[in-house]
């Protein structure tokens, strides 16, 4: 992908919604700077930040410079764009180690090591430190009529619910954020999501007024959404996130091969690396079979966000999982960390390895030690009905001893009740 095609590259994955005039003719001038805002109101970025993560990927691909600006003093306020009530107010410190948290994120998804057009990281924090009251109202506020603000979607979709000055008064420091990185770094151009398009006009209506000849850019992608309007990325428990600890691997793996079919061609334009034409042609052959797409998906995109190690391991407990004919071999062949992954996502207890000193019945371990069934007499039916496996391994003695070395790599027990149900002890 060459610089000069960045917006056709957009164009052609059907994910280019708002453009100002004059971008292109910008862009073709040589390497340029862009810059998205991201709210650090939570500990991870989410699948929802993931589109514009791309865009500067994009953007960063065509051979321009990517700028990411943490929302350090915006976050204090909330941006009240798609919103229908007011944010609720996070403590300073939490919104610091959660940018913290988040640049951690993204240094891994966008290159800010090396190059001419290495990605830039600025806090907007530091625009306004030393900035008081007066200082904003005159140097600031002076500028935009209440007219014109009140214009905007964001804040008239809140005229009758109520909007507080606080979030009224958002799209004024967005706009000085995008002044100042065109004063400091000569940033002349902001991206985002299509709800975002009245901060950036009104941020390039700013800088036209403030710097007399300057002109800046705005350019946005539609809002990702599912079927029934509601934003993409969010499973039946929630927000899908980025960091691990919040969304293991294995589900981050689950939530691509889960999602419905119609969304894909969607998808694979606003989050795959494959040329445009390498897209068409796989949809093309693959037609008939969308869960092998589906895998393909899941697989580039949870190895772009987690590594080699956590997609093998989230592979591995996929097959574990839903593979019927999957055989004790295969179990016995997963590394710690698969097996980690595996207990936790099923019910686990964890039992200190001395118990094990003289070895244990099956009934008790299913029950006593375990948990797993809640009776030694369920235990025993199940056993007798040959329903109870060990590590892929149907038991049905009543009689069975469970050992220390049963327990693979010394720490791991699956117990399966019918084909279903799975349990997994651990020694610690």
């Amino acid at each position: 992908m060459q610089k000069l095609e960045f917006v056709d590259q957009l164009r052609q994955r059907n994910i280019l919604q708002d453009v100002t005039p004059g971008l292109e003719d910008y862009l073709s001038g040589g390497i340029r700077r862009a810059y998205i805002g991201f709210d650090p109101t939570a500990r991870s970025l989410g699948l929802g930040n993931y589109v514009q993560i791309m865009l500067l990927d994009f953007f960063q691909r065509a051979g321009h410079q990517p700028v990411v600006l943490m929302g350090g003093a915006t976050g204090r306020i909330g941006d009240p764009s798609g919103k229908d009530k007011e944010r609720e107010l996070r403590p300073v410190e939490e919104l610091d180690a959660n940018i913290k948290a988040q640049e951690q994120q993204l240094r891994q998804l966008l290159n800010f090591d090396e190059g001419p057009n290495r990605a830039l990281w600025v806090n907007n924090l530091d625009f306004y430190q030393g900035m008081n009251v007066l200082d904003f109202l005159r140097d600031i506020g002076k500028h935009i009529t209440v007219n014109y603000m009140m214009a905007k979607d964001s804040v008239r979709n809140r005229m009758e619910s109520g909007i507080s000055y606080t979030e009224f008064s958002y799209q004024l420091l967005q706009a000085y954020d995008f002044y100042c990185l065109y004063r400091q770094l000569d940033c002349r151009m902001q991206m985002g999501g299509s709800d975002q398009w009245g901060n950036i006009t009104t941020g390039t209506e700013f800088i036209g007024k403030c710097i007399p000849g300057a002109k800046g850019f705005g350019l946005t992608t539609p809002l990702l959404t599912k079927a029934d309007g509601k934003k993409f990325g969010k499973s039946e428990e929630g927000n899908v996130w980025l960091d691990p600890s919040m969304t293991s691997p294995y589900k981050f793996y689950q939530f691509w091969i889960n999602t419905d079919d119609a969304y894909l061609p969607r998808l694979y334009r606003y989050f795959s690396l494959r040329p445009i034409e390498e897209i068409a042609a796989m949809e093309e052959k693959c037609a008939d079979d969308p869960g092998s797409r589906k895998r393909l998906l899941a697989e580039e995109i949870t190895l772009r966000v987690h590594g080699t190690k956590a997609l093998d391991s989230a592979r591995q407990v996929s097959e574990l999982l839903f593979n019927k004919d999957c055989s004790s071999h295969y179990l016995l062949g997963l590394s710690d960390d698969a097996l980690d992954q595996l207990g936790r996502e099923i019910p686990h207890a964890v039992v200190p390895s001395d118990i094990f000193a003289d070895g244990g019945k099956l009934v008790d371990v299913l029950t006593e030690f375990s948990g797993f069934l809640p009776s030694k007499s369920e235990a025993r039916r199940a056993i007798q009905s040959n329903a109870v496996s060990v590590n892929k391994i149907k038991i049905s003695q009543l009689d069975h001893g469970i050992q220390r070395g049963d327990f693979i790599h010394g720490k791991y027990l699956l117990l399966e009740n019918g084909r279903k149900n799975k349990f997994m002890l651990l020694l610690s």
